[in-house]
């Protein structure tokens, strides 16, 4: 059975302390609440206050939470209420488009999938959610990067490597798709990151007005695309489903 790591363990106790009881602990207090002696303790409080998620008071000297852990957990927060917003809209698209529905936000150099609900037919499907896609060539990718200027950087300074022979990789080019995706206010993918399958996605906006996350569909190109062209209904759903996430998140109308 693997080991624990015991200065992880230390510094999640230590963390735990300082969320619980007093609002500002001193050397001390900590050291003995937690049996250490109190070289141990400096240490990890150091580690912990470089990072940003413990701070020390310059006055008393005591230690307290830090704001590097409040916005973890905004982010967590904000995840979350993503998902539990997007349940019911998210699972009336995918009815009514016949397709597999996708919620994705940015995380690190890449869209995380935290949300995903099957094509409501018989087919084997397999649970994609925890799953990593591109920025540059997905739907949901090129939706983020469009809107979100930290998903715009993470994309310019990435290598966009080619999947498929109609994957934009040169940066020129690829800055007139986000122009486009802005324009229409939706981004798709005719088979740029797999053969044989197509997306289209809209991006959802927070109370702030913030670009937060991006849901769309994903299916083959014989159903999602008719003519060589993406079907504009599918598209209608797809921004029907982004806007109603984004009013129920606060946004007001788009």
């Amino acid at each position: 059975m693997a080991r624990n790591i015991q200065s992880l363990e230390r510094a999640a106790a230590m963390l735990r302390l300082l969320a619980g009881g007093e609002r500002r602990l001193g050397l001390s207090d900590i050291a003995s609440a937690l049996g250490l002696a109190k070289g141990t303790a400096h240490g990890i409080l150091r580690t912990l206050q470089h990072e940003g998620f413990v701070e020390q008071d310059a006055a008393s000297g005591r230690y307290q939470l830090g704001a590097e852990l409040l916005r973890l957990g905004n982010s967590y927060l904000d995840v979350h209420e993503l998902r539990a917003r997007a349940l019911v809209w998210t699972d009336d698209l995918a009815r009514s488009s016949g397709e597999s529905v996708y919620l994705g936000v940015l995380h690190q150099q890449g869209v995380l999938i935290v949300h995903h609900v099957f094509r409501p037919d018989d087919s084997r499907q397999v649970l994609e959610v925890g799953a990593m896609q591109p920025l540059h060539s997905t739907a949901l990718g090129k939706v983020l990067s469009a809107y979100d200027p930290v998903a715009h950087s993470e994309v310019v300074e990435a290598e966009r490597k080619a999947f498929t022979g109609r994957t934009v990789s040169a940066l020129d080019d690829f800055e007139q798709l986000l122009d486009l995706t802005r324009a229409r206010g939706y981004a798709a993918d005719v088979e740029e990151t797999w053969e044989g399958v197509a997306s289209v996605a809209a991006p959802i906006h927070d109370r702030r007005r913030m670009p937060v996350g991006a849901v769309g569909i994903t299916g083959a190109v014989e159903r999602v695309c008719a003519n060589g062209e993406l079907r504009p209904e599918l598209i209608a759903a797809v921004r029907d489903c982004a806007r109603a996430v984004s009013r129920d998140l606060g946004a007001g109308r788009f």
